[in-house]
């Protein structure tokens, strides 16, 4: 059989997130460490690579019995995701897109007046009480992204186990967190409104229930 299936929902910044941009020409006195942004709007975006990796990431410590490249991954995780590896190659089954901040008139009515904020940060030296001040720029908390995933369709049981395991990685992450500085609190997201459906060719009513209803349970 051959269908798509698109999973769309919404990711919130619980915390502010910092997902690094380039700062290779910053101006002298501008923000140390910025976040990456869409070109065209300027607003904060999640990268779907970004996504992908670190769901990714999470799943391999849950089912790897040893750590290793992606490659030698679980079968479960190669099979949804991916992998290069010589004599194996098997194409990814997921489709991570960009995500960009879509709520900006609502923070806005918050007070808001800037799409990012900039959290100063100071480390000391032990050795030599020597501080070493930096500024690093994170989406602000409340920041939501539309969540667009499309998912290639084998046949239905694969289906239903791989949203199992894609029910697992959303779980994982929600514990966790995305992008840099996370044992500081930074990148706590939460995901909610998910929901699947057949964009392309047919998948029967009574799967795509239960696919609904394992996404339900994030």
């Amino acid at each position: 059989m051959y269908a798509k299936i698109q999973i769309t929902g919404t990711i919130e910044a619980v915390t502010g997130m910092h997902i690094g941009g380039s700062s290779a020409f910053s101006a002298i006195g501008a923000v140390d460490s910025p976040i990456i942004k869409d070109i065209k709007t300027n607003n904060p975006m999640i990268p779907g690579s970004s996504l992908k990796g670190k769901m990714r990431t999470l799943l391999a410590k849950k089912y790897n019995s040893q750590v290793g490249e992606p490659d030698d991954d679980d079968e479960r995780i190669t099979s949804l995701f991916g992998s290069a590896k010589k004599k194996n190659i098997k194409p990814s089954r997921v489709l991570f897109s960009d995500m960009i901040l879509e709520n900006w008139d609502e923070l806005k009515r918050y007070g808001l007046t800037s799409r990012t904020e900039v959290k100063f940060e100071n480390s000391i030296k032990r050795t030599t009480g020597v501080a070493n001040p930096r500024q690093i720029e994170r989406a602000v908390r409340g920041s939501k992204f539309p969540l667009d995933i499309i998912y290639e369709v084998k046949d239905e049981e694969t289906l239903k186990s791989d949203m199992q395991l894609l029910k697992e990685g959303f779980q994982m992450l929600q514990y966790d967190y995305i992008g840099g500085n996370g044992s500081r609190g930074y990148g706590k997201v939460k995901f909610y409104d998910l929901e699947a459906v057949v964009v392309i060719g047919k998948v029967s009513e009574e799967t795509m229930e239960e696919c609904n209803r394992i996404l339900s349970e994030v």
